[in-house]
């Protein structure tokens, strides 16, 4: 029978929450595994955040060139720079963002093994509520290892759903494309069928697009961005159709199938008919599942809802006592600043001196997060009917404001775009705030730090901004309160 190595701590996954908080324990002495199938660092680092806004920071480069004459700034002998003057190197946009991952990579490596954390390669199921075998691949040969541990967290996060569309396995997989193999591309698609309206989605069909692409957005709901508010994503689609971006809302993929060998025809269903659309890439951005699949919960006696996230209370325990989750794998909110949140949550309640426990929670945490479109989408707090609904008694405020009407954005060419504004009538606190702009998400977070502090909106009103700053219209918008 395998020996089983024995540890206070066992970290199943290391995202954004796992990795630091395996790191804390070991260095307050706790003898901690971490457990990694593939990189550390979790989606952000790998497939997520800094890889997506490194590609994002190229897209706005090629932008910015093509409108280069709007500033009186000429890249060639010609009075005008046309579109096709701008020229895609994607292998070397590919390796930046690559270089970028790798150093992220590797530093998350040699931080969490200065802290003494013990990494193991492989994947972890459980055997009990304290047991685990971790099967190993390392040098290609397969091999199993028993852990266990007093306390266990799982940091497992999601991926992208698997595609479910009639005639898909006859198209070249190298064209079927998810959030992660989009980033690989080392050619900019002829015309890329974006599936999904939502965050993931509409970040990739923008950035595509201004990388040289044709882009069409297949979108089943009514509006791009279902959780925000309708004003909002109504003054984004106008600004996507601007840019050239084609956009299909109500519209339901049936079926594909190829139309050459370097394309496909693609079915869609609307209410007032059909169509079809021939594309080169197709990338299906609908939806995440969970990473719980391997874990084996049952044997560990943890709960999980219908999707097979797993279920936790305010403290992010499971429904076996010592079992903890934490980050994507328990649903919710999917962002990197929320994982890293209930990393300092186990944190502060498993590692105080005083051993009180339970002192944070996620009951009430405030939820910011930024769409890196151009311009952005930052939203913190309540959307308008949100509040309504919560707050059915009160007087409930909001004010809206284009973003052409802030000196700086006009002074930058970039005019395009709205902030809104959601108010408690009474007390003046800000329930919610979005910011449609090209730095809506650091207008946001301004806005969120005085929600942070109970500060009512007066005080944001009144305060002296530097001018010109994107900051200044926080002197402004609350005009438009009604």
């Amino acid at each position: 029978m395998a020996t089983t190595t024995k540890y206070d701590i066992i970290m199943i996954g290391s995202g954004q929450s796992g990795t630091p908080l395996a790191a804390a324990f070991a260095k307050a002495g706790r003898k901690t595994a971490l457990i990694e199938r593939e990189h550390l660092g979790g989606c952000c680092i790998n497939e997520g955040c800094t890889p997506t806004k490194t590609l994002i920071a190229s897209g706005r480069v090629a932008y910015l060139t093509r409108r280069a004459p709007d500033y009186g700034v000429h890249t060639t002998d010609q009075k005008e720079v046309m579109k096709n003057d701008v020229t895609i190197d994607m292998v070397r946009v590919r390796q930046r963002r690559r270089d970028m991952v790798d150093s992220f990579r590797a530093s998350t490596e040699r931080k969490t093994k200065e802290a003494g954390v013990d990494i193991l390669t492989g994947e972890a199921s459980f055997l009990d509520t304290k047991t685990l075998k971790v099967k190993t691949t390392k040098d290609g040969c397969g091999s199993e290892r028993l852990v266990e541990g007093q306390t266990i967290f799982i940091n497992t996060g999601n991926r992208p759903a698997p595609p479910k569309l009639n005639g898909i396995e006859t198209i070249d997989k190298g064209r079927v494309l998810d959030s992660t193999s989009i980033q690989e591309l080392d050619t900019v698609p002829g015309h890329l069928v974006v599936v999904g309206g939502g965050y993931v989605g509409i970040e990739f069909a923008h950035l595509f697009h201004r990388l040289g692409a044709k882009v069409t957005i297949l979108h089943r709901g009514t509006q791009l961005l279902p959780q925000e508010d309708k004003d909002i994503t109504d003054r984004l689609l106008e600004i996507f159709r601007e840019d050239g971006l084609t956009v299909y809302l109500e519209a339901n993929t049936t079926s594909i199938s190829p139309s050459s060998p370097d394309t496909f025809d693609l079915a869609i269903r609307f209410k007032e008919g059909a169509k079809t659309v021939t594309g080169t890439h197709i990338l299906f951005a609908a939806g995440r599942i969970p990473n719980t699949d391997a874990l084996n919960l049952q044997a560990a006696g943890v709960k999980t809802d219908s999707k097979g996230y797993i279920a936790t209370n305010e403290y992010l325990e499971t429904s076996t006592p010592s079992i903890y989750a934490l980050g994507d794998v328990k649903g919710g909110p999917a962002f990197t600043h929320i994982s890293y949140d209930d990393f300092r949550i186990i944190r502060d309640n498993l590692l105080t001196p005083s051993g009180e426990g339970r002192k944070l929670s996620t009951r009430d945490r405030i939820v910011p997060y930024v769409v890196y479109t151009d311009p952005q989408v930052g939203h913190v707090g309540l959307h308008e009917q949100e509040a309504r609904s919560k707050f059915p008694d009160r007087k409930i405020l909001t004010a809206t404001m284009p973003m052409s009407y802030v000196a700086r954005a006009l002074e930058t060419g970039e005019p395009r775009g709205v902030m809104k504004a959601v108010v408690d009538g009474e007390t003046g606190l800000i329930l919610g705030f979005t910011c449609l702009a090209t730095e809506g998400g650091e207008v946001m977070s301004m806005v969120e730090t005085a929600m942070i502090g109970g500060m009512p909106y007066q005080k944001l009103r009144d305060a002296v901004w530097v001018h010109p700053t994107w900051a200044e219209s926080l002197n402004n918008v609350w005009a438009y309160l009604k």
